[in-house]
């Protein structure tokens, strides 16, 4: 047995053994140290500091996605603990040559490091394991290394146990976890490991190890079948490796982008970006065409979707960031067609289109009727990408001089103002379809045969009216019969100053904490302006009401002092005075000058002495 290999290897003068069984690509080309970790750079340096100046810590927290090599950073950090050769007997990044222990601890045989998944050793019993095992010093490494994948699905028990001595382990242990499901981790485990958030890989540096496999495995495979495997992989190397090896036995030993895209069931990206340009020129029916040809294809409609949706994003990206079109993940017609869309689409129109896209996605997924919901939300997408902004229609209507006729559309075929350019037609035009109406100018939304909206009437301004006083304000609210509200400024309203369009008052005790908040809302209906309304720390004048008892009581005690008053008064014990009224004598009254009639005498010029007699 060659231990680096770990490949038989048959004696001379003997027939050679049975080949050894065939190793998924993900397998044979796991990285070995740390120089082919790929994509991890931060971690990589954290810890060539650590190792060089002993600053080794006690546990490590690996967290990532799936597939980004966690379990081998793992098994890599143990060699690295656990490194040891002739020369060297001290733990070390460099594992370029390998050591006594390597081997073993790459292919998970190794006695002192122990792997445990906790999605299969959940409770409190396998910890308390790990703790009676960790009190005994290693057989033959220098550290005994727990190495547990998977542990946010530990038990709370189980954590609970493993605290004391995760957080005062033996100088001889070491512990590395590793979890997709950082925030199920409690935070108290956290704070006692150092942690790495192993990153996605980015797709060029995905392309370009892919394409290193692919030469090492003698395979001739196109860059655009890289890029759709990068993609597909999201981030993932062993996804991409498993990709990769099921794209090689899917064409034979020969890989080809038409294989490929077949085998993922993905849509031809090319017919996207045509797919794409139909719903910006409004052509429905050619965009239906093009998902239909994809469809038959064997292209998934929500995989059709979401490429669109993924196109969508690009060119919104490229349309701030240009340096985007540089992913080497792209295609050459995702790439140039991708910054004409960005320089001609509007940033509203492409918020539109992703927004509906995401909801047609959503709508594909759960309908029972996948194509066809994928049709429908296509057809709202062309009949929506030509509409105008609201500031486009805006403009479109006062230029038009206020009309419905021409609010929805611009002279002659002219380009919409919200930058559509050459790919997105004028406000409120419809094509006339093939195969009719050649050489005739395009049909404005008004003569269509979609029925138009009139537009509404409108509302007169109101007219607004001056308050300087509660008196003003209760007068109001007489006017729209407001009765509580009257009641509410007569009793509970101090009033400190007024202002056109500002009311400064106090409060009575009495009145209800939210009459400033009715106040503000019925003053700007009865007024038609705004007004403040503010409490103030001054006490204010009296209330209406507190004026008008006032006045009462005041006008009571000037009776008290009537000579005649007071003589009924004692005349009659008990009696009390309970209000005064000013009596309208006739001296007032002949005082009284009644202004003569608009429409003069309106008496007869003689009058029957029968009836003046009656």
């Amino acid at each position: 047995m060659d231990d680096l290999t770990g490949t038989n290897t048959a004696p001379s003068g003997t027939a050679p053994e049975a080949k050894s069984p065939y190793r998924v690509l993900a397998r044979k080309y796991r990285p070995k140290d740390f120089t082919d970790l790929i994509g991890q750079e931060p971690m990589v340096r954290t810890l060539t500091n650590a190792f060089s100046t002993g600053r080794i810590a006690q546990a490590w927290m690996l967290t990532g996605v799936r597939g980004v090599g966690k379990t081998t950073t793992a098994r890599i950090l143990a060699r690295a603990l656990n490194y040891q050769t002739a020369e060297i007997d001290q733990p070390t990044i460099d594992l370029t040559v390998p050591g006594e222990h390597c081997q073993a601890i790459m292919e998970g045989r190794h006695v002192d490091v122990i792997e445990m998944d906790a999605a299969s050793h959940t409770g409190i019993d396998d910890i308390r394991e790990i703790i009676e095992q960790i009190r005994y010093r290693p057989v033959s490494a220098r550290y005994k290394v727990y190495i547990i994948d998977e542990v946010h699905m530990l038990s709370n028990q189980a954590f609970n146990g493993l605290l004391k001595t995760l957080e005062e382990p033996p100088s001889h242990v070491k512990f590395i976890f590793a979890t997709t499901e950082i925030r199920k981790v409690p935070i108290t485990v956290l704070s006692r490991c150092q942690r790495f958030d192993l990153r996605r890989i980015d797709s060029g540096l995905l392309v370009a190890h892919f394409r290193n496999v692919s030469d090492q495995e003698g395979i001739l495979i196109d860059d655009e079948s890289l890029a759709m495997i990068a993609r597909a992989a999201e981030g993932s190397v062993r996804d991409g490796l498993s990709l990769l090896d099921q794209a090689i036995a899917h064409g034979g030993g020969g890989v080809d982008a038409e294989a490929v895209r077949s085998m993922l069931g993905l849509a031809d990206r090319s017919r996207i970006v045509g797919l794409f340009g139909s719903l910006m020129t409004g052509d429905v029916a050619a965009a239906l065409a093009n998902y239909r040809d994809q469809y038959n294809s064997g292209a998934s409609p929500s995989v059709i979707l979401t490429d669109l949706a993924d196109f969508t994003h690009l060119v919104t990206r490229l349309k701030f960031v240009p340096q985007a079109g540089e992913d080497p993940s792209l295609t050459e017609t995702e790439r140039l067609n991708g910054a004409d869309f960005a320089g001609t689409l509007s940033t509203v129109i492409l918020s539109r289109v992703w927004q509906m896209l995401l909801k047609g996605i959503t709508e594909t997924d759960t309908s029972s009727r996948p194509a066809a919901a994928a049709e429908m939300a296509l057809i709202r997408i062309g009949h929506a990408a030509s509409l105008p902004s609201p500031e486009d229609a805006v403009k479109a209507f006062h230029n038009s001089g206020g009309t419905t006729s021409g609010a929805a559309s611009t002279s002659g075929g002219g380009q919409p103002s919200g930058g559509g350019g050459a790919t997105a037609r004028a406000v409120g035009e419809r094509r006339m379809p093939q195969g009719g109406g050649g050489g005739q100018p395009a049909m404005r939304l008004a003569h269509s045969a979609e029925p138009t909206v009139a537009t509404p009437a409108l509302a007169e301004p109101v007219q607004e009216i001056a308050i300087t006083s509660l008196e003003d304000m209760v007068a109001l609210a007489e006017k729209f019969r407001d009765i509580a509200m009257k009641v509410q400024i007569r009793t509970g309203v101090r009033l400190v100053r007024i202002e056109p369009g500002r009311l400064e008052i106090s409060l009575t005790p009495e009145a209800s904490p939210s009459l400033p908040g009715e106040l503000i809302k019925k003053l700007a209906d009865w007024t038609g302006a705004k007004w403040i309304v503010t409490l103030s720390r001054e006490e204010g004048a009296p209330t209406l009401s507190e004026r008008e008892t006032a006045k009462r009581d005041a006008l009571v005690s000037d009776a008290r002092q009537d000579p005649d008053v007071a003589a009924i008064l004692a005349k009659f014990p008990g009696s009390r005075i309970t209000d005064v009224r000013i009596a309208v004598t006739e001296e007032i009254l002949a005082e009284t000058v009644l202004s003569p009639s608009e429409d003069g005498d309106i008496l007869p010029d003689e009058m029957d002495p029968d009836d003046e007699s009656d």
